[in-house]
């Protein structure tokens, strides 16, 4: 992983919130199941300067490690590459 991020289209379980957690993604034409969130966190809130950003740590079906980004201000899902 070299730090960039490549957008990409996430399929949500929308819960209490909408695109609350990712349950799928589609990155190089292939769609990848989520097995499992390792880890989540944010940045921003409490500076309103700044946007909310959600990560979220993921195993897919495959067992490969990914690390997704959403930006709920502009409603875009990336990919850390």
């Amino acid at each position: 992983m070299n730090g960039e991020y490549k957008e990409i289209q996430v399929e949500c379980y929308s819960g209490f919130k909408a695109n609350e957690r990712p349950v799928a993604f589609t990155y190089q034409g292939e769609r990848r199941e989520i097995q499992e969130i390792i880890d989540r966190w944010y940045e921003g809130g409490l500076d309103s300067s700044r946007p909310i950003i959600d990560y979220f740590k993921v195993r897919t079906a495959d067992g490969k490690v990914y690390l997704l980004r959403y930006q709920s201000e502009l409603d875009a899902w990336s990919l850390r590459i």
